[in-house]
């Protein structure tokens, strides 16, 4: 959701939907994920290729700026006038962070 607020282009991979049942391979790719990253829980946001943490990493990254910057040096064009808190988009029954 807050991708597609800020306007900002992304694929989503559901690892647990009907098309990566077969062979397991939903289960294949948490493995190299977790691999690759050390983590087990999703998501797992990936910018540029490059691994940067959970919802709420990128959220702290667009409070703070780094992920404007980021976009910036990709050349991806995004929404920065979107003044919304990211962590409003955290569903309702989460605890405060």
């Amino acid at each position: 959701k807050a991708f597609a607020h800020y306007g900002i282009a992304f694929t989503s991979v559901d690892l647990d939907s009907v098309a990566y049942q077969a062979g397991n391979r939903g289960g294949a790719i948490r493995a190299v994920l977790k691999s690759r990253t050390g983590w087990d829980t999703l998501p797992q946001i990936f910018i540029g290729g490059e691994f940067v943490g959970g919802c709420t990493d990128v959220f702290d990254r667009l409070k703070d700026g780094h992920l404007a910057a980021k976009l910036q040096q990709l050349d991806v064009t995004w929404d920065a006038s979107a003044q919304t808190d990211p962590y409003s988009f955290l569903p309702k029954w989460l605890h405060p962070r």
